[in-house]
């Protein structure tokens, strides 16, 4: 745990114990509120697999009739509980329902409200369809009951979803079903074999008929392979739409993370009353975070909802007393969301307190680097290698310069980071749990910046982050490819010498992932276990930098303060760490930059004058020649 709390270690303990009358109450018998993740677990659970079993049913038996009539056989009992199995529909429709029910499944399982209305309006159809065709009104009045048990049971399914995901999951319904009727109209009028010149309409409605899995009333074909061709081509592409629609319908709320100004300025009363306890405290005032706070507003956790994912970073802020109550309205409004919680970098005392609270898992994820100003020294064997690389850098020729943000001007400041941007590799900027994510912010004068020139010209720039009243905490750490090695020991060490004149006493370096298994497994008499857990570490090392952290924090000889993981469990244990190397940018989805690519082939002017020239062929008789087509074509290229 941090250096601030090892001398009150039981007293803090003691006062959390006693802290939880700051959780939410309840009237009836005085205790907490019972959660209501933990109420009727069947329900979910039940429901989203059943659905599951029909979907994979479905697609299964649309594979051939005979598959199909066993898998009929085989499930009749449940069939009429899940909709899906409907009559008079081609296999391919059954494709369709078997990809809604599995992607319904999942919400279902997580409580989703969505999930809930999508089952029920399937239900319904499926028992109208039951009651129509008289020979199915037993399996109707069985789908009726389920129907009623999930309006019965609806309080069980309330996470809410985002309305931007409905608009956006409308919006690309709507734009490929266009796009699928525009490529499957254009299949008609280039494909040559049709048996008559059929009409406008007629092609469109056997084109629509063709992307829900059913045979058109009207286009026929002379060659039948081209029949088969045209159908599996609207197949395939209704399939991709219900997919793509149903993915963006079902998934996960993804809010926006924005940190008011009113919460900025509440987070930083907090941290001037209890920053020293934790070293990554004022990293919570990154700018794509949120925050909740505890029902006296005594404590807060920030976080950032990735890929479904509710991560919370470092120690709840404020009072530990108000610890227990920010860590439920965390959980309520993960669960209110259907987002998984998970914490990373957590001290030991805030991994138990997470772990009581909620009933999760923690993981020792690694070391921090704590640096204790007034015992630092460069003597003695252990420090030869710091010393020697100072002792080069000093020779040739630089220097550095350590000042508070406030004191910089704000042009000299923003030529600084300038010149630092241009010494990045990657245009993706990392960190975040232990990043701030910008420098001299309106109200970050209390930053510290270091500086190394090599006679007068700028080298190398280091960032620090307040940690309490006295302490610093490494937040940026850049320098120039062409500059002297070990330019970064040089400004740590001399931010360590000049510490006191700034009132700190102690300092916070990089993050050690895994430091215990690497300091551990090199060592003689290390088990097989945890040299064979050594060696996959340093060959992740070729692309994270594990090894190089640990090593680069290892020379000054630092107090090391283990760090924490905590998520729900081993289920969602690989989601979640997924999600944590995306928040700290070491995994990056590719991404396609339209708008850069069209500004480097110059198509912005072409994107503009193609709608208008679109609209002047358009209306444009048929039979009007070449020439003036050609000509038009010549004006859109021309610009």
């Amino acid at each position: 745990m941090p250096m601030s709390e090892t001398n009150d270690t039981s007293a803090t303990r003691s006062a959390v114990a006693a802290g939880e009358r700051d959780t939410p109450q309840s009237s009836a018998t005085g205790g907490r509120v019972p959660d209501r993740r933990q109420q009727r677990r069947w329900v979910p659970f039940l429901s989203g697999w059943v659905c599951l079993l029909i979907g994979l049913a479905d697609i299964i038996g649309a594979l051939g009739p005979g598959v199909h009539h066993v898998m009929e056989r085989r499930l009749h009992r449940i069939t009429p509980y899940v909709p899906g199995v409907l009559t008079n529909v081609s296999h391919s429709a059954f494709v369709v329902i078997g990809l809604l029910l599995i992607m319904m499944s999942r919400g279902l399982r997580k409580r989703k409200r969505r999930a809930w209305q999508a089952a029920t309006l399937l239900l319904a159809f499926s028992v109208v369809i039951h009651v129509v065709h008289a020979p199915y009104k037993a399996s109707g009045l069985a789908a009726a009951v389920v129907l009623a048990a999930l309006l019965v049971f609806r309080n069980e399914f309330y996470a809410v979803g985002d309305p931007a995901t409905l608009r956006r999951a409308a919006g690309i319904f709507v734009a490929m079903v266009g796009a699928d009727v525009a490529i499957g109209l254009s299949y008609l009028f280039v494909a040559k074999g049709l048996a008559t010149n059929y009409s406008l309409w007629q092609r469109m409605v056997d084109v629509v008929y063709g992307l829900v899995g059913v045979s058109g009333p009207g286009i026929q074909f002379v060659p039948e392979g081209r029949q088969d061709g045209f159908n599996i081509l609207t197949t395939a592409l209704g399939l991709l739409t219900v997919a793509v629609s149903g993915y963006l319908f079902f998934r996960s709320a993804r809010p926006k993370s924005r940190l008011t100004e009113q919460n900025a300025h509440q987070i930083r009363e907090l941290l001037s009353r209890q920053g020293d306890r934790d070293s990554l405290g004022y990293f919570a005032l990154r700018d794509d975070k949120s925050v909740v706070w505890s029902p006296t507003g005594k404590s807060c956790v920030c976080y950032r909802v990735v890929a479904g994912v509710m991560l919370a970073s470092a120690d709840p802020l404020g009072d530990p007393e108000a610890w227990p109550g920010a860590i439920q309205a965390f959980l309520d409004e993960a669960a209110r969301h259907a987002w998984i919680p998970a914490v990373m970098g957590c001290s030991e005392l805030g991994a138990e307190i997470w772990c009581r609270e909620s009933g999760m898992t923690a993981l020792e994820l690694g070391d921090e680097a704590v640096v204790e100003v007034g015992d630092f020294s460069l003597q003695g064997r252990q420090m030869r290698n710091v010393r020697q690389m100072v002792s080069r850098v000093c020779r040739a020729g630089y220097s550095v310069q350590i000042r508070r943000v406030s004191e910089i001007p704000a042009g000299e400041l923003d030529q600084l980071m300038d010149r630092a941007d241009s010494w990045r590799g990657s245009p993706t900027e990392r960190g975040f749990s232990m990043a701030l994510g910008r420098v001299g912010g309106p109200d970050d004068g209390d930053c510290v910046v270091a500086t190394a020139t090599e006679n007068g010209v700028l080298r190398a720039l280091l960032h620090f982050v307040p940690w309490g009243s006295d302490g610093l905490s490494l937040d940026l750490m850049r320098r120039e490819r062409t500059a002297q090695p070990g330019v970064n020991d040089f400004m740590i060490v001399e931010t360590i010498k000049q510490a006191q004149e700034l009132g700190i006493k102690r300092l916070s370096l990089n993050f050690a992932v895994f430091r215990a298994v690497l300091a551990r497994g090199e060592r003689i008499g290390a088990g097989p276990v945890l040299r064979a857990w050594r060696r996959v570490l340093l060959f992740v090392s070729r692309w994270f930098q594990i090894e190089s952290l640990y090593k680069f924090n290892a020379k000054f000889c630092p107090l090391w303060v283990p760090r924490f993981f905590v998520f729900p469990g081993p289920a969602d244990a690989m989601r979640v760490g997924l999600a944590a190397l995306e928040a700290e940018a070491l995994l990056v989805w590719p991404s396609l930059e339209i708008r850069r690519i069209a500004r480097k082939l110059r198509l912005r002017r072409l994107s503009k004058r193609l709608p208008r020239a679109v609209r002047r062929l358009a209306a444009r008789p048929v039979n009007s020649g070449p020439p003036s087509t050609q000509g038009d074509v010549r004006r859109i290229i021309g610009g």
